[in-house]
């Protein structure tokens, strides 16, 4: 494959989107090299810029702002640049035996995909873009773009938004404008003050900046001080190095973490007076508000009333639509018992209807939990900035009369837990429909730990919180006990320990240390009882504790193929069973850093040419399980209910 053009002829190679699924006809995307500065690509949305990749990273081997790209060193990446021409190209290493492709798709995304024989269809190996700051220009001029703060767009300091009701609308398409000019020249402004610059760390460059070669700094910032027209340089290199120069508008500026290898500095011209302002103030990267703190403990058991009122308030400033009581009364029939779709420590959930035909799920905070409002706020305050198709979508909420409730799609098949651990609908999920299962929770978990605005860990993952759509989608569900973390903070500690015992990770149990690493645990367990139609919590042997015990003894003793379903005994891929078994081994090791992240446990999932390494024994496999009464909020007669979600207890 290659993708460039011609400096000689201008043929040009790129990629375009279909018009439509069933029209192959050439849509509005396209990916293809930037000709402004072509060390990139860019995907094209008619006439616009839609994306970009960054420039090309000769030690990386890969475009600056798509490492992905290089994931699992799969590919054998080429970019040529020529007098004669500029291209981009790249094949599969001899050693990998598999098929891939590259596609624009019509919804402006370009994806990577490669065929998993098990599965007999197309497995997404990476797409860009996936979130708001990879979008090109997305917060307009003069602003900064972060995937780790809300709002997403903030004014570069010194500038103010351009159109101030269209920036509360969360429209920041106009971007933003000096509030104070700048003085031409050098001269100063009579009281001695000069022009000058303000230092940020940790951004991307702006695109179509003027390179000079071989200059001191001070000559460099000494040219853009004198040049009105100059908005910002950067300079690489210390003695003579390279000045970066940008003029007029400043576009596609995005904050990164303090780790990311991508980052660079650069200097923003400001006014005298917009400097003095500035002095004594925290630097432009440490202003960003990162959310590092556990939002489920925002209130404390002293908090007062007025502090519940602030509450509500902030759950309405999540921008989600109010639905009236006497609108959710009406859809749920009065909350009608025979409407019910299960029950909570938070409350119950009821099957509603709206006006327009629509089915949706009522999640109603009882009036008796002590902790479910703040869980709620959590949940919707989280939620609502989340999409990705295998996580559950918010709707809208209600906080009238007292009340907090919020409104969910509707699941038909409800939740995962009511297929597998029911003897009569546990057949209906054959292997293939499982294996769908399990990559659709990889997904969504790659999605909250690497991919959302936010790096999020949901800390309660379970077979009775993924919900299936009518196509048996999954879909995670309740972030009520989600923890937040900012963009370079990996783990945190709590003395708050929430989640569900059997699946919490071993660091966390019993010491309050939370991490991405405690999902991977949660989903290794999951990813037993998938296979297994077996619960973890409720798997009870004479010679080993719990599930995760009889995994392990089985795998030792060469017959992990016997903790397979019995009703998935005709299926005709061992191996593929066999490396699941493997993965889910791996992802509930008693050490978190032995632990995979979830990409790495998708593509060990779906990469069958990846030799996997061997597991060393799962935590609490040397604890002997005693059988214990279902917990108090067991209610046979109600869904997705057979796990108790401990919500307050103190690590030991």
């Amino acid at each position: 494959m290659k993708l460039g053009f011609s400096r000689k002829t201008g043929k040009e190679w790129a990629l375009t989107s279909w018009k439509s699924t069933v029209d192959p006809s050439i849509g509005e995307f396209s990916l293809r090299m930037d000709s402004e500065i072509p060390d990139g690509f860019v995907i094209m949305k008619g006439s616009e810029i839609y994306w970009t990749s960054g420039p090309w990273d000769t030690d990386s081997q890969t475009f600056s702002l798509v490492p992905e790209m290089r994931f699992n060193n799969m590919f054998n990446i080429s970019f040529i640049n020529n007098p004669n021409e500029v291209y981009f190209t790249y094949s599969l290493y001899s050693s990998f035996n598999v098929s891939t492709r590259l596609v624009m798709d019509l919804s402006g995304q370009i994806e990577e995909l490669s065929w998993l024989e098990s599965l007999k269809g197309w497995n997404l190996f990476w797409s860009q873009p996936r979130r708001t700051c990879d979008l090109y220009n997305s917060c307009g001029s003069f602003s900064r773009c972060s995937n780790y703060t809300l709002p997403v767009c903030t004014c570069l300091n010194g500038f103010r938004p351009s159109a101030p009701k269209k920036w509360q609308q969360n429209d920041y398409s106009l971007g933003c404008a000096r509030r104070i000019q700048l003085q031409c020249g050098q001269m100063g402004y009579g009281n001695g003050d000069k022009d000058g610059f303000l230092k940020m760390d940790h951004v991307t460059f702006p695109l179509y900046y003027n390179l000079t070669e071989r200059i001191s700094h001070k000559a460099c910032e000494s040219a853009c001080l004198g040049d009105c027209s100059c908005t910002a340089y950067a300079y690489n290199g210390s003695g003579t190095g390279r000045c970066l120069q940008w003029y007029d508008d400043l576009l596609n500026l995005r904050q990164l973490s303090e780790d990311d290898p991508n980052s660079n500095t650069i200097y923003i011209h400001l006014a005298a007076s917009e400097l003095r302002n500035s002095r004594g103030k925290m630097g432009p990267t440490q202003d960003i508000l990162l959310f590092d703190v556990d939002m489920s403990v925002a209130a404390r058991t002293n908090e007062t009333s007025e502090k519940g009122i602030g509450n509500e308030k902030n759950m309405k400033d999540a921008l989600l639509p109010l639905f009236s009581f006497s609108s959710v009364t009406a859809a749920t029939q009065n909350f009608l018992n025979a409407n019910k779709l299960g029950e909570g420590g938070f409350g119950p959930v009821y099957k509603g209807k709206l006006l327009n035909g629509k089915h949706v799920a009522v999640k109603r905070l009882s009036k008796k939990s002590a902790q479910g409002m703040l869980e709620l706020r959590n949940e919707t305050m989280l939620i609502a900035k989340l999409q990705h198709k295998n996580l559950v979508r918010l709707l809208g909420c209600c906080l009238e009369r007292d009340e907090k409730i919020l409104i969910y799609e509707y699941m038909p098949n409800k939740s995962l837990d009511s297929f597998l651990f029911d003897q009569a609908k546990r057949c209906l999920l054959n292997w293939e429909k499982r294996a769908h299962i399990i990559e659709g929770i990889a997904q969504g978990l790659i999605y909250l730990h690497q991919h959302s605005r936010l790096r999020i860990v949901h800390r309660d993952l379970k077979a009775s919180n993924i919900l299936l759509d009518s196509e048996m989608n999954p879909k995670i569900a309740d972030f009520g006990l989600a923890k937040i973390f900012g963009g370079n903070e990996s783990e945190a500690n709590t003395n708050r320990i929430v989640g569900t015992y059997g699946y919490m990770s071993p660091e966390y149990a019993l010491e309050g240390v939370i991490s991405v690493k405690s999902d991977v645990f949660s989903f290794g367990v999951l990813l037993l009882e998938i296979i297994s139609g077996k619960k973890n919590t409720g798997f009870y042997q004479t010679d080993s504790m719990d599930l995760l015990g009889h995994a392990w003894q089985l795998w030792q003793e060469d017959r992990a193929l016997c903790l397979v379903d019995s009703v998935l005994e005709h299926h005709n891929s061992d191996g593929t069973l066999m490396r699941h078994i493997n993965v889910a081994l791996l992802c509930v090791q008693e050490i978190a850093a032995d632990r995979p992240t979830m990409s790495e446990v998708l593509t060990m999932l779906t990469n069958e040419l990846l030799t996997l390494p061997s597991p060393e024994q799962p935590a609490f496999s040397h604890i002997r399980t005693q059988k214990i009464p279902e917990p108090p909020l067991y209610r046979p007669d109600l869904e997705s209910v057979n796990d108790v979600t401990v919500s307050l207890m103190e690590a030991r």
